[in-house]
């Protein structure tokens, strides 16, 4: 890994529950020793991606990263036009709709939508990191995502978020050709015990799965009424967010679900 991969690297270690890191930890997470994490924090702070704060001179991220995150929209500008959909999503299904885009071989949450239905729910948190594995969502973007890609991620050490996450290779693979069929994903407590979620993969303009939309929701509420009903409203919102940023569906999809 290059001095640019390395420094950039230190970033992914901040998330909402971890927005302010001491020099200690965050060379303990990047596993680096202190004097390295410094010097590469900072060659950040000189470009704005990080700050310091406090009387303890922790680290935050810096006003670079929203100028960049304000490019990035207006290029790609899914959490803009999700907005509408999660929020329409979660009033049909009832449940917790969330977006998510790829990012290296995991997904980040992007935005989420609550219903106001029920007072127990799934809760999200923006940024949280999905695995590909583990996740609906991340079914979904490998269904459709290149042979060689799906093979880096399942030759990688595959966490086991809970006792019903699938980590052997054959049998994820075993899951993809369903998926390809019908264009949407389950999974039932690979990430979150006692969590069904139903997704379904969003393409750019070059027609390649750059993230999901997704529905979570409690096992004991997605009965066999309510499945059909949050299949359909997942599918349809992915397609329309998928047109909305300019995407294209590829022909690898299923056509009959895309119209």
């Amino acid at each position: 890994m290059g001095t640019v991969s390395k420094a950039l690297s230190l970033l992914t270690n901040f998330n909402q529950s971890r927005t302010e890191i001491g020099l200690s930890e965050i060379a303990r997470l990047a596993g680096v020793n202190k004097a390295t994490a410094y010097r590469l924090l900072s060659e950040l702070q000189v470009g704005g991606f990080v700050e310091q704060t406090g009387a303890d001179k922790t680290w935050r991220l810096g006003p670079e990263i929203l100028r960049l995150a304000r490019v990035r929209e207006a290029a790609v500008p899914i959490t803009t036009a999700s907005r509408a959909i999660l929020d329409r999503l979660a009033a049909e299904t009832h449940e917790t709709a969330h977006v998510s885009v790829l990012r290296g071989t995991e997904l980040n949450a992007l935005a989420h939508a609550y219903s106001t239905r029920h007072a127990t729910r799934v809760m999200m948190e923006d940024a949280e990191r999905l695995s590909l594995h583990g996740t609906g969502s991340g079914l979904a973007v490998l269904a459709f995502s290149p042979d060689e890609f799906v093979e880096a991620v399942l030759a990688l050490p595959l966490k086991k978020h809970t006792p019903d996450t699938v980590t052997d290779p054959a049998a994820l693979r075993a899951l993809l050709g369903p998926i390809r069929e019908t264009g949407i994903a389950e999974s039932v407590g690979g990430f979150e015990a006692d969590v069904h979620s139903h997704a379904a993969p969003v393409f750019d303009t070059n027609g390649l799965a750059i993230g999901a939309l997704a529905v979570a929701a409690p096992v004991s509420r997605v009965t066999a009424d309510r499945a059909p009903v949050i299949k359909h409203a997942v599918l349809t919102g992915a397609m329309e967010l998928t047109r909305a940023i300019g995407g294209v569906v590829p022909e690898s999809f299923p056509q009959a679900v895309a119209a």
